[in-house]
């Protein structure tokens, strides 16, 4: 037997998290900057197509 992979449409109403894109947060890039109590954090797309959050 098969289990389906869980996504955003199975999901019950009251654990969807908000989805972005990658590619809409870096603008087609493949980096991007993401703030979260004052400090800067870089979000890269590798080659490979992994994502990478550094400080």
């Amino acid at each position: 037997m098969r289990a389906e992979p869980v996504t955003q449409t199975t999901r019950p109403a009251l654990t969807q998290l908000p989805t972005y894109d990658a590619q809409d947060l870096t603008q087609n890039g493949d980096q991007a900057y993401i703030v979260l109590n004052d400090q800067t954090y870089t979000l890269r797309i590798t080659r490979a197509g992994k994502l990478i959050l550094t400080k």
